[in-house]
C-alpha cells in the first residue's frame, strides 16, 4: 500500500508539470497567432441582389422561369399583354403620318402664297407705270386747258383717270404687302407644325418604350429567388416581381469591433472559413471600410446624448472581396455565417 501511495504521489507532480507546460505552449501559440491575426465570427456571405420591377402595368401572359432557376442576362423572363400598348402605338403612329402631311401642305402653301406674292409685286409695277403715265397726261393736259386748246370736260377726264391709276397703285401695294405678310404667316405655321411633327415623333418614341417594358428580362445573370409573381396576374407599375441575385458578385461583410481596426488596412490577405463548408479552404483581402458603424445605419440608432449613456463596444462592418475559393463559391450563398482572419504584421 505505501508503495502505491508513492507512485501516486510521484505521478501527481509529473502530470502537474505536463499540464503546465501544454498550458504554456497553447498560450504561446495563441498569443503568437494573434499578434499576427485579427479575427471575427460575426461576419457572413453578401452579394449584388436585382430586384427586378414591372415598368408598366398589365396582365401577365407568360411566366418563363423557375424558382431559384439560374438565368441568364437579358433572358426574357416575364410576358405582359401587350395589346393595349400595340394600338397606342398604332395611334402614335397615325398621328405621326397626319404632322408628316399637314408640312407637305404648309409648304405647298407656302410655294403659293410666295407666288401670289410675286405676282402682285408685278402688279405694283404695272400700276405704278399707269400712274406715271397717268400723271404725266394729267400736267399736258392742265396746260391746255389753261390756253382753252382743250374743253373742262377733257381735263376732266385725265384728271379722273390719274386719280384711278392713283388708287389702283396704292390696292397694288396694299395687295403686295398682305401677300408678304401671308408669307411670314405660313411660314410661322410649317415651324409650328415641325414642333407638332417633333411632338409626335417623341410620342412614337415612348410609346415603343412602353411596348418593350411588356417584355421583362433578367437584369444580369445569376439565380432568381423570392418570385411574387403568377400567370393571370395584374401588376402594377413599380411592383417587385422577384429578385436575382448576381453571379460573381459575392464578398463577405465582417463586423470587426472598433478596437481591432487599428492594424487592418486595405489589401490585407484574410482567411474565410464558411460554416457550411468547414473544410473549403476560401480566401480574400479586405476591400474597403464602411464610413460608420451598424449601430447608426440601424432602424433605431441609439442616442448617446439620452442621460441613459453605456459605453458599449461598436462594429465597423469590413468589405472583403474573395478572391479564391475552388469549387465552393458555387453553393455559397448570401446569409452564411463565416469566421474571418486578417493576417496582419506582428
Amino acid at each position: 500500500m505505501e508503495t502505491q501511495e508513492k507512485k501516486k504521489r510521484n505521478i501527481i507532480p509529473f502530470i502537474l508539470l505536463i499540464v503546465i507546460i501544454g498550458g504554456a505552449i497553447f498560450g504561446i501559440k495563441e498569443y503568437i497567432y494573434f499578434s499576427k491575426h485579427v479575427d471575427t465570427d460575426d461576419a457572413q456571405i453578401d452579394g449584388d441582389i436585382s430586384p427586378v420591377v414591372a415598368r408598366v402595368g398589365g396582365y401577365v401572359d407568360s411566366i418563363l422561369f423557375e424558382e431559384n432557376q439560374h438565368v441568364n442576362q437579358n433572358q426574357l423572363l416575364v410576358k405582359l399583354d401587350d395589346r393595349d400598348y400595340k394600338i397606342k402605338l398604332e395611334q402614335t403612329v397615325a398621328a405621326q403620318r397626319g404632322a408628316n402631311a399637314g408640312i407637305g401642305v404648309n409648304q405647298a402653301q407656302i410655294s403659293a402664297t410666295a407666288a401670289n406674292s410675286s405676282t402682285a409685286k408685278a402688279g405694283v409695277e404695272a400700276a405704278r407705270v399707269k400712274l406715271w403715265q397717268a400723271t404725266k397726261d394729267f400736267e399736258r393736259y392742265a396746260n391746255l386747258v389753261k390756253d382753252g386748246a382743250i374743253t373742262q370736260q377733257q381735263f376732266d377726264q385725265v384728271r379722273a383717270q390719274k386719280e384711278t391709276a392713283q388708287a389702283n397703285y396704292q390696292a397694288a401695294v396694299d395687295q403686295h404687302k398682305a401677300s408678304v405678310e401671308q408669307v411670314g404667316t405660313t411660314r410661322s405655321q410649317l415651324r409650328v407644325t415641325n414642333t407638332g411633327v417633333d411632338q409626335k415623333h417623341a410620342d412614337v418614341d415612348y410609346a415603343q418604350l412602353q411596348l418593350s417594358y411588356t417584355a421583362i428580362t433578367s437584369p444580369s445573370s445569376g439565380i432568381i429567388s423570392k418570385k411574387s409573381v403568377q400567370k393571370g396576374q395584374l401588376v402594377q407599375a413599380g411592383q417587385t416581381l422577384f429578385s436575382v441575385v448576381n453571379d460573381n458578385s459575392l464578398f463577405v461583410t465582417a463586423n470587426f469591433k472598433e478596437t481591432q481596426l487599428e492594424k487592418l488596412s486595405a489589401g490585407q490577405k484574410v482567411d474565410i472559413k464558411v460554416d457550411a463548408f468547414p473544410e473549403a479552404q476560401v480566401e480574400g483581402e479586405i476591400y474597403n471600410f464602411s464610413p460608420a458603424t451598424g449601430a447608426k445605419f440601424s432602424l433605431l440608432p441609439p442616442d448617446n446624448a439620452s442621460g441613459n449613456y453605456v459605453k458599449v463596444v461598436q462594429r465597423i462592418p469590413v468589405k472583403i472581396k474573395i478572391t479564391h475559393g475552388n469549387e465552393v463559391l458555387k453553393k455559397l450563398r448570401p446569409g452564411m455565417s463565416v469566421k474571418v482572419s486578417v493576417s496582419v504584421e506582428g
